[in-house]
């Protein structure tokens, strides 16, 4: 039974442990609430008065079990619990679970506010960009993060490079899989085994070509435009240790023409990665999923 349920939620076994506590705790609280309401009534006890106590009881669980999720870290799993179950009650279509994604950003944030317009916005969707990872104070993406209602988590660059510090935080938050949008740091080796073959980046160019260390941004098309190349595009692909350097998912060219500078062709770029980037990362999501005996329509 225990083992059942670690599979069904992808838990461990300590997580799974703090989970039950909290059904017990939340049920046990819910009851007492219950019972000191109805002692308000002045209801005597009898088929009704057991009737109104279910009731009161049933409403004030979900309350009483996010609150007790608080104290034992498992705000994020009872959050999707609840809301899955409200759209079970309500005739929604729900999925096995919801599938969360991470967005590590360190600029505007553009490519980041797609993601989270294609997938937050779909109701549908099992897919949910949940939480947004930055390491540059009053980057832009911060407020397209509060625009969305969606927590930010700020880097510290000597505690990221230090390897696992940030592990922990990420999947105590239940987060699936990462997603690269304008992220300026290398992924520490640690972060990269810890989610192996579930971390995807964009980058401006057609990789291999004018990609590595310091390859990001203006720099990449100023570089393009210098070589007097006849066409660039965009590279999405899974990250390992090595920049730029992982399995390529896709990759979509376009024209370099007379007179385009690296401000044009940055334009001409954003356009592929809007166009591309959300659609793609489902794909590559639902493919990891399916993978894994997921399905999801």
């Amino acid at each position: 039974m225990l083992k059942k349920l670690q599979k069904k939620w992808k838990v461990g076994p300590v997580r799974l442990l703090l989970i039950l506590l909290c059904f017990a705790t939340g049920g046990s609280l819910s009851g007492l609430a219950g019972r000191n309401i109805m002692g308000y009534t002045g209801m005597e006890k009898g088929v009704l008065w057991v009737f109104v106590y279910i009731l009161i009881v049933t409403l004030l669980w979900p309350a009483c079990v996010l609150l007790t999720s608080l104290v034992f870290g498992q705000f994020n799993f009872f959050k999707n619990y609840i809301s899955k179950l409200f759209n079970r009650l309500a005739g929604n279509q729900i999925f096995e679970k919801r599938i969360n994604i991470a967005v590590f950003a360190s600029g505007k944030g553009s490519n980041a506010a797609e993601l989270i317009r294609y997938f937050n916005n779909d109701e549908q969707s099992a897919i949910f960009v949940s939480l947004v990872v930055c390491n540059k104070a009053g980057a832009g993406v911060i407020e397209v993060a509060k625009a969305n209602r969606l927590p930010v988590m700020m880097l510290d660059k000597e505690i990221f490079f230090r390897g696992d510090h940030y592990i922990k935080t990420l999947k105590q938050s239940g987060i699936n899989y990462i997603v690269l949008a304008g992220f300026l740091w290398m992924v520490p080796k640690e972060l990269v085994a810890a989610f192996r073959g579930r971390i995807l980046n964009i980058h401006p160019s057609l990789l291999p070509k004018y990609g590595g260390k310091g390859m990001y941004g203006n720099f990449v098309h100023e570089a393009v435009i210098a070589q007097k190349e006849k066409a660039s595009g965009i590279t999405i692909h899974e990250v390992d240790e090595i920049f730029d350097n992982g399995r390529t998912v896709f990759q979509e060219s376009i024209a370099i023409e007379t007179g385009d500078d690296a401000g044009s062709l940055a334009e001409k770029i954003h356009v592929l990665e809007h166009t591309h980037f959300p659609r793609i990362t489902e794909q590559w999501i639902l493919e990891k999923e399916q993978e894994m005996g997921y399905n999801y329509k």
